[in-house]
């Protein structure tokens, strides 16, 4: 039989993931190539960052139209991370081979859209 404190650190540990489970459903949904796709997550005193990664030519459906997919996915992030009290942060990794599109990252270009 599971200890009532085993059990609420099961439950503990879940409800942090599910913040990573939230964006990989989501992204998985929008790519061509949802194989591609990878999550990392990792927890500091700034808190959550999900790192995410696709496919090159699925950089575009994360984006969206002046960033407005990647502006959404970010709120819909930061209300799951508030029902859950933590603060959660999307970066957005560029894929392997990207060409002609200056020195900024995609963070930085969505930021100034």
């Amino acid at each position: 039989m599971c200890s009532a404190r085993g059990l609420a650190d099961k439950l503990k540990t879940k409800m942090k993931e599910l913040d990573q489970e939230f964006l990989e459903q989501v992204v998985k949904a929008l790519v061509e190539k949802p194989e591609k796709v990878e999550i990392n997550r990792t927890v500091d005193e700034m808190g959550v960052l999900l790192t995410l990664k696709v496919d090159q030519e699925d950089m575009g459906k994360i984006i969206g139209r002046d960033g407005n997919t990647a502006k959404a996915i970010r709120t819909l992030l930061r209300v799951v991370g508030m029902k859950n009290n933590a603060r959660v942060n999307l970066k957005i990794n560029e894929p392997d081979g990207r060409t002609g599109h200056g020195s900024k990252s995609v963070d930085e270009a969505i930021a100034e859209m």
